[in-house]
């Protein structure tokens, strides 16, 4: 529904310009929006309007109008004056509150028919009538968008991202949770993931300094059809939950991004802890000194190159020897060696998994 502020903001625009007094009312005679003061005494006269079969009237030098969509009565529109062109004014002044509710119902029609796509709540042959009728097309390319805030979403957050997409009526966005709001938006011929990203990235960063907000970002795959959206959608949702877990470091996530911790998020946790078992034995990761957790992350960041290593650790080249055979006494894998390696960093991940899933099993 319109809210008030838009209906007032309506009904002054309208008065600087002819200087008629005006008031919108609702069907029981509450004043909504007025430019003048004690509308309320009307009340009683709009009552009786809405229950007479006449679509204007004039009471007390008010002309009366009533303000309809699809048949139903919406608002009651009074228009101080009895003249002609007091007549003409109201009709145009109830025609644009007409076209503000068809255009805010629409609005609505899309939000909703949106939210039930993403969620999986309508059948094949309602998503084509139902866009038929509202007017969306079917058969383009999209992608979903997943902005979770850290903290509660707020206002800010919402218009930081509409004003980012003001001019593109055929992006929608939307909310299903208290603290994400969704973009499926459509895709242009020649974008690229590459530059979906790059749109991520300036959306993010716009939300940073703009609204001040810290926010993660997610996207799906691009879909050809509109039938397609809640599984870009899913896609973008794991992509968060996995990027919470294996790229914390991140705040940018795509969905063909995610490598091997999008299988490893898929895995039964008893498996999981029986491959640890096998790997590290009774040794957990978590028991390493962080001397050596520094020592075999930065490895990994620099492929496993000793030289390179050593240099960035500021530590000579025997002394990084040193620690990887300490660990490899420990683990009983080199990870000087490419399968060992693998295997470490698996196995690194895999317990990061778990670790996960034991928070939120609280």
């Amino acid at each position: 529904m319109i809210s008030n502020q838009i209906l007032l903001s309506t009904i002054e625009g309208l008065k600087s310009i002819t200087r008629i007094n005006m008031c919108v009312m609702d069907t029981e005679g509450n004043v909504l929006a007025s430019t003048f003061p004690e509308a309320e005494k009307y009340e009683e006269a709009v009552v009786a309007f809405v229950e007479s079969q006449a679509d204007s009237q004039v009471v007390s030098n008010f002309q009366f109008f009533k303000v309809s969509e699809d048949n139903q009565l919406e608002y009651i529109l009074l228009a101080e004056g009895s003249s002609d062109d007091v007549y003409m004014v109201g009709k145009m002044a109830a025609f644009q509150i007409k076209n503000l509710l068809v255009a805010y119902k629409e609005r609505y029609d899309k939000d909703n028919f949106i939210k039930n796509l993403l969620l999986d709540n309508m059948l094949l042959v309602d998503i084509y009538s139902r866009a038929k009728k509202l007017h969306i097309d079917t058969d383009v390319k999209r992608i979903v968008f997943i902005v979770e805030a850290v903290h509660d979403k707020d206002n800010n957050v919402l218009e930081t991202i509409r004003s980012m997409f003001t001019g593109k009526p055929k992006d929608f966005i939307t909310a299903v949770d208290e603290k994400s709001i969704i973009i499926v938006k459509e895709v242009e011929q020649d974008q690229t993931y590459v530059d979906l990203e790059k749109l991520a990235n300036t959306l993010l960063d716009m939300l940073n300094t703009e609204a001040m907000a810290s926010v993660d970002i997610a996207f799906g795959t691009i879909i050809n059809d509109i039938k397609e959206v809640s599984r870009s959608y899913k896609e973008a949702k794991l992509a968060l939950d996995v990027g919470k877990i294996f790229y914390s470091d991140k705040h940018v996530m795509a969905y063909n991004g995610l490598g091997i911790g999008r299988l490893i998020y898929q895995l039964p946790l008893p498996l999981c802890k029986m491959f640890i078992k096998e790997i590290f034995d009774a040794k957990s990761p978590d028991e390493f000194d962080e001397e050596t957790l520094i020592t075999i992350n930065k490895f990994f960041e620099n492929s496993l190159n000793v030289s390179e290593t050593s240099r960035q650790l500021y530590i000579h080249r025997n002394t990084l020897v040193y620690r990887l055979d300490k660990l490899q006494k420990l683990t009983n894998l080199d990870l000087r060696v490419f399968d060992d390696a693998i295997t470490f960093k698996i196995a690194l991940m895999v317990v990061k998994y778990m670790k996960y899933m034991e928070t939120m099993d609280y």
